[in-house]
């Protein structure tokens, strides 16, 4: 009986840990374009402004607002205008702010 509560045992926990693995990021995902879609593109779709459709995403949107580098979009993460919500580093911490910056300007 003790052999039967051990292999059921090990069993559930390995389909946890398999359920677990795969509910993960998809390996062709990066960090900045997961961290993007699950805090920023919500309100910008494709790159797009629900909020403010003077300030996609879009190069020659950010580059008309002053927002060209990694440092200017981190920089909007933490302290945004009005409208946007505000990301301090419990949310989204500086590495996962960069990688959505990088993700931004590579992509929009």
């Amino acid at each position: 009986m003790q052999k039967l509560v051990l292999a059921l045992s090990v069993f559930a926990v390995s389909g946890f840990i398999t359920s677990v693995t795969f509910a993960e990021k998809p390996a062709s995902m990066s960090l900045g374009e997961s961290e993007f879609k699950e805090h920023c593109a919500v309100c910008h779709p494709n790159g797009g402004n629900i909020v403010n459709q003077k300030k996609t995403l879009h190069k020659q949107d950010r580059e008309s607002n002053n927002v060209k580098t990694v440092a200017d979009i981190v920089k909007t993460i933490r302290t945004p205008s009005q409208g946007m919500t505000k990301f301090d580093k419990k949310t989204v911490s500086d590495k996962e702010a960069r990688s959505i910056a990088q993700y931004i300007l590579k992509t929009f």
